[in-house]
């Protein structure tokens, strides 16, 4: 996958939960993930789907990924990173079902649906938690003194190793779209990510990483743009994502 990695301050210590600093714990029972596009007339009703969800079902996690390989339509996506393209494509492939298209919901890292149908999603909320055990790994994100520190705890299923991604994300961004499908419309997108930061690998033992804060800012990223800081703990790899083991975010504002 194409994320933007960064070098940053990376901290691995086994020390006992209790050793952390307080921090938002945040135990979701699903990750919403919506793959859209501002170049594509069927997003804008998913968009507001997931504002909804966002602001109205604390239990949710959910996160705007705005893809590109629309923008040959005649407009070219203000929010969109190809590594999300990607993501969605490496979804499909370890799905097996080549299924990639917009608005696309992934709920948990192994379903899909339409990311306009609530019925849907809350459909697939379930039959992932039924069928798959997803978040069962409990996450713990605190930030202070300019440090972001993320503990993971051990292991209790099967699951016992994963990636862990701090991915930076704004709470609101209004986009007036000047030109293609949605020309003339302004759209308000809710919770998006702005990058992927890869913290390190989780070996299914209990795990604390850490960054700075200034090290979630990039060259296309001021910090004065990011709202939260959602952390994912995600079997698989980064091109080929798999089950969500453990969620969690922070504020910084």
């Amino acid at each position: 996958m194409n994320y933007r990695h960064i070098t940053i301050a990376l901290a691995l210590a086994c020390a006992p939960l209790a050793a952390s600093p307080p921090a938002a714990a945040s135990e979701p029972r699903a990750v919403i993930e919506l793959f859209t596009s501002q170049g594509c007339s069927s997003c804008p009703a998913a968009d507001k789907l997931l504002a909804e969800l966002a602001s109205h079902d604390p239990s949710l996690l959910v996160m705007t990924l705005a893809i590109d390989y629309w923008d040959y339509l005649g407009w070219k996506d203000t929010l969109a990173l190809h590594g999300h393209s990607k993501r969605q494509r490496g979804y499909a492939e370890a799905r097996g079902d080549r299924k990639v298209y917009t608005p696309q919901v992934v709920v948990n890292g192994v379903s899909h649906v339409l990311g306009s149908d609530k019925v849907a999603i809350e459909n697939a909320v379930a039959q992932t938690r039924r069928n798959a055990s997803p978040l069962t790994v409990p996450v713990q994100v605190s930030v202070a003194d300019g440090i972001v520190s993320v503990t993971v705890a051990a292991a209790a299923g099967q699951h016992r190793s994963g990636e862990v991604w701090l991915c930076p994300t704004t709470n609101k961004v209004p986009v007036t779209i000047e030109r293609g499908e949605n020309r003339g419309n302004t759209v308000t997108y809710s919770n998006v990510v702005r990058r992927w930061v890869k913290l390190g690998d989780w070996d299914g033992t209990a795990q604390t990483f850490s960054a700075t804060v200034a090290s979630v800012a990039g060259a296309k990223l001021r910090l004065e743009d990011v709202d939260r800081l959602t952390v994912l703990v995600q079997s698989g790899n980064s091109t080929k994502p798999g089950l969500m083991l453990g969620a969690a975010s922070a504020s910084l504002r």
